[in-house]
């Protein structure tokens, strides 16, 4: 992590467009030469960001599904900020539209749910846990491949995810409603589920489905 002085600070935000702000101040910019800025602040005294600034994890995560082939946005810089008690991450955003977006636009929305599930069966079969995966952090690539965005909330263990943290990353996917009825909208989710099915070793397939099933109904 480098220091960025708060000059230099200024320069980099010059022109720059707020994306996302709190009661606190900015927390994502959108700066003039087409990159971002993500901003973060230690919310308590005592926590992990302390040991692994939460900046950090994000550049450490891109390293992570960069080496499962999963794309995500390549950073470009991580910095401490003192005069504004921030850290940040200064990146490139991966191209593309997300599921959210997609899905009120497409006409191949049968598709974009079976390749939704495969995306997540692809992630949870690398070890790939991300608590904030809902439709606007997965985005479609120009490449026609899916990829992850807004990772700092992620964490990747070397064996594929147990049936349990499966099923938390389901309930996390879901919680939002207008995601859930688009999920279900045709056949209870069949090209969802099969989709994921696709993505599972065939020892694991039928109890998961089983389960996933139960989970959507």
């Amino acid at each position: 992590m480098q220091t960025l002085n708060h000059s230099s600070y200024l320069a980099l935000r010059e022109g720059a467009k707020v994306l996302e702000a709190d009661g606190s101040g900015d927390k994502v910019l959108l700066l003039q030469d087409g990159r971002y800025l993500k901003l973060f602040r230690r919310k308590r005294l005592f926590t992990s960001a302390l040991l692994l600034p939460y900046a950090c994890r994000f550049a450490h995560n891109t390293e992570a599904l960069l080496k499962r082939d999963i794309p995500c946005p390549t950073v470009l810089g991580v910095y401490r900020i003192a005069s504004i008690a921030r850290d940040a991450v200064y990146y490139s955003p991966l191209e593309g539209q997300t599921i959210r977006h997609l899905k009120t636009v497409g006409e191949e929305v049968d598709t974009l749910r079976f390749e939704l599930g495969a995306f997540i069966a692809r992630l949870h079969e690398k070890g790939v846990y991300f608590r904030s995966l809902h439709f606007g952090n997965v985005v479609l690539t120009p490449e026609n491949t899916l990829g992850l965005i807004d990772i700092a909330d992620l964490r990747c263990q070397r064996r594929a995810l147990s049936d349990t943290k499966r099923l938390r990353n389901f309930a996390h996917l879901l919680r939002y409603k207008e995601d859930r009825h688009w999920l279900l909208e045709r056949d209870a989710g069949a090209d969802f589920i099969e989709g994921y099915s696709q993505g599972l070793p065939a020892n694991r397939r039928t109890s998961l489905i089983n389960a996933l099933r139960l989970l959507l109904a």
